[in-house]
């Protein structure tokens, strides 16, 4: 699980609900019309802009934002060379009986070229290509919550308007323009709280869980690489420490000479 959205999710709307709460009466806020207007608006404006089969597949998505956790790079490293270990001692065919205890499925597509005896080009090729749909697959989901992240705050300003005209056209009843305004303004209010809190934050992290995973599975595929080409244990951890910035890079060196 991903604590850092799920804090921040809830610390912003934390920060938020209190900041009602001592503004003013909580319930003063709640208009489930002009809710209405930004999410079925933003919804509706998203939807037309993408295909259906990738708007409802948003949810989850939104999921794997919230509740999936990328093994670390350091933790990768130790996986590679540990079967890099098996396969130099025992050889690749002996990898067979450790694909069981291997959590990720791209590693386990890689590891079993390497044991069905593919060339180092078809593994590449294979892996690279996995990895490039992947990375499309990400950035449509990326893409659909910037959309609505943008479309949010444009149809809270259209819910305004909405409500402004309505109050203008009731100019008869000067106690109900307060309670007008405030209607109309709710819309914007709406608006910029989903985008700013919700769609864009859960855009920019799924970015940034896109740039986590190609980094593992480059990783990947450079290990089952040197894997299948018997390479030295050693040698395959000390091309997988370059994708680790140089201050991780020397503390794995100290550890090994030690």
């Amino acid at each position: 699980m991903d604590l850092s959205t799920i804090t921040g999710l809830l610390l912003g709307a934390g920060c938020v609900a209190v900041a009602l709460v001592i503004g003013g009466s909580f319930g003063a806020y709640v208009d489930p019309v002009a809710l209405l207007i930004v999410v079925g608006g933003a919804g509706a404006a998203t939807l037309t802009s993408v295909p259906l089969r990738r708007f409802f597949r948003v949810h989850k998505v939104s999921l794997k934002t919230l509740l999936h956790r990328c093994i670390t790079p350091q933790e990768q490293i130790a996986r590679l060379v540990s079967l890099s270990e098996v396969a130099r001692r025992e050889g690749v065919l002996a990898l067979e009986g450790t694909l069981e205890e291997i959590d990720d499925p791209f590693l386990v597509r890689g590891v079993q070229l390497a044991i069905d005896g593919a060339d180092a080009e078809t593994i590449r090729m294979v892996l690279e290509t996995e990895l490039d749909v992947l990375v499309e697959r990400h950035e449509a989901g990326r893409s659909m919550f910037e959309q609505l992240g943008r479309y949010a705050p444009a149809f809270g300003m259209i819910g305004t308007v909405i409500g402004l005209v309505a109050m203008l056209a009731n100019m008869d009843d000067p106690s109900a323009i307060g309670a007008g305004m405030a209607a109309a303004l709710l819309t914007t209010l709406y608006g910029a709280l989903l985008a700013n809190l919700v769609f864009l934050p859960l855009a920019d992290k799924l970015a940034a869980r896109t740039t986590e995973e190609v980094r593992v599975r480059s990783m990947a595929i450079q290990g089952v690489l040197g894997i299948q080409a018997g390479d030295n244990p050693r040698h395959v951890e000390s091309k997988l420490r370059t994708f680790l910035p140089p201050r991780s890079r020397v503390e794995g060196v100290l550890r090994q000479a030690a």
